[in-house]
């Protein structure tokens, strides 16, 4: 029995890492999203390569099953959301 007890905290400890890890991956995201959008609406150049990086590191870990995988960004969603913004002001 107490190898059952075992396998299953084992288990259990492994996805709370996992989804520890996607919550600072994701919070990691969004911050290279803000800078990226920040960049946009100041008319400097920006670039989404951060985002996505971090945003491949997400969807490699959603593989294992427990966690949601993410969209890639392009140059264009991020002018497009720009510009949402913009008009919203």
């Amino acid at each position: 029995m107490s190898e059952v007890h075992h396998a299953i905290t084992a288990h259990s400890n492994k996805q709370h890492m996992i989804v520890r890890r996607f919550l600072q991956l994701d919070a990691e995201r969004e911050k290279c999203i803000d800078e990226a959008l920040s960049r946009c609406l100041n008319g400097e150049a920006f670039t989404v390569d951060a985002i996505n990086a971090v945003t491949k590191q997400i969807n490699d870990l959603a593989k294992q099953g427990i966690i949601p995988q993410r969209k890639y960004v392009t140059v264009n969603m991020v002018r497009e959301y720009a510009e949402k913004i913009r008009k919203q002001r």
